[in-house]
């Protein structure tokens, strides 16, 4: 296969970036050009709602590359350009002040965007969490308020509620499931990592809808439930999910669904590829499509749809995984655990919160925990069907 010339990245985190390096690795000498609507050079997501939230770390810490290496990388940084529009047959994107910029090759890598509640962009002190501005943003928020009210039961949600707490806030989270990450892991996880938060003073309002948010002077001060509930709040964060950011997408040739869909090699259409949380990706070894929202999919599948732009044909199978931090506790998860799966105790003590788990439907094994045994979880997982190392090696997150 002939190295196309220009490589065109909409999207600058870390799976834009990744695709970047490993496009360097794999040999790739054209031009190379990221395109990103923010203004930041590469930065880590994950600590935003721990480290930077909790002002353990300084906006800096978070660059993915210091500046040696990203000059190394010989590549153009174009920041706080929104992509507006793509014509994929002629790989051109159109960017917010007009510029149109194109590629021999075109890598959408443009993530997720946060949901919001009606009305939520009315009063000030509510907020969500995707970007470094958002996290600064809520951080300054935090420091002047005394409750804090969280909208979300998933993983974000709960890791802003821990640190929130740890930072002395009178904490409530309310979400729609009746336990935390019980959509992720289930309900046995999901009520002990509810014991957990509920133990360390954190209020859950959990199996309820939230109605709306009250406010008083152009502030938020506080949210109400189906239940008419008033929960009191100096500063609301809403975290109840995201989409992929496809909007810019439309009319431009290419199939968008949950996602960018792509084949298996993270092709999209001739010339175009999508990945990390914004790519719908064909998964061959289970069979079905996939989009995963995590950061160690960013750099895994970065790298391997990099090595098939020039020419390796391999399709992407990953085990899928995540993981979350939250207090003393560190969770992790292989394969997809299901909320219906049977789940056993695999090693460990579920009374002294330190096991692992086996998650089985139809006599398969589908999904692993760890509890404070990530050791032992990266060796169960093995087990899962299909399981074999990632095709590239991947660099520590």
């Amino acid at each position: 296969m002939t190295s196309p010339g220009r490589i065109l990245i909409v999207g600058a985190s870390a799976a834009g970036l990744s695709t970047a390096e490993a496009l360097r690795r794999h040999g790739y000498r054209g031009r190379l050009t990221l395109l990103d609507a923010e203004t930041h050079l590469p930065y880590d997501r994950p600590p935003l709602s721990k480290q930077v939230l909790a002002g353990a770390w300084e906006p800096a810490r978070t660059r993915l590359r210091g500046q040696a290496q990203l000059e190394a990388l010989d590549a153009e940084f174009v920041l706080g350009e929104p992509a507006v529009a793509l014509d994929a047959a002629a790989r051109a994107v159109t960017t917010a002040s007009g510029s149109v910029l194109r590629g021999d090759v075109l890598v959408i890598a443009t993530g997720l965007t946060p949901l919001r509640l009606p009305g939520q962009d009315g009063p000030a002190g509510v907020h969500v969490l995707r970007a470094l501005d958002d996290a600064l943003a809520l951080r300054r928020d935090l420091t002047a308020a005394e409750r804090l009210v969280v909208v979300g039961e998933g993983v974000l949600g709960a890791e802003i509620a821990a640190t929130a707490r740890t930072l002395g806030l009178d904490v409530t989270l309310a979400g729609m499931g009746h336990t935390l990450l019980g959509d992720q892991l289930g309900d046995m996880a999901g009520a002990m990592l509810g014991r957990l938060h509920a133990e360390r003073g954190v209020r859950l309002r959990l199996g309820v809808a939230v109605e709306g948010l009250t406010g008083d002077a152009g502030r938020v001060t506080g949210v109400r439930l189906a239940t008419g509930e008033l929960l009191p709040a100096d500063a609301v964060v809403v975290a109840i999910g995201s989409r992929p950011a496809i909007g810019w997408l439309e009319g431009s040739g290419l199939t968008v669904g949950d996602g960018v869909e792509c084949d298996a090699h993270g092709r999209a259409a001739d010339g175009v590829y999508a990945v990390g949380d914004v790519a719908s990706f064909a998964h061959e070894g289970l069979g079905r499509r996939l989009r995963l929202e995590n950061r160690t999919n960013a750099t895994e599948q970065a790298q391997a749809v990099a090595a098939n732009i020039l020419g390796a044909g391999r399709p992407y199978t990953p085990v899928p995984y995540f993981w979350t931090d939250q207090y003393d506790v560190k969770i992790q998860a292989y394969g997809l655990p299901s909320p219906a799966a049977e789940v056993t105790i695999a090693e460990g003590d579920v009374a002294q919160r330190r096991f692992t788990a086996l998650y089985r439907e139809g006599g398969q094994v589908t999904g692993v925990l760890g509890w404070n045994m990530p050791k032992q979880a990266r060796l169960l997982r093995q087990q899962l069907l299909g399981a074999r190392p990632a095709p590239h090696p991947v660099a520590p997150a």
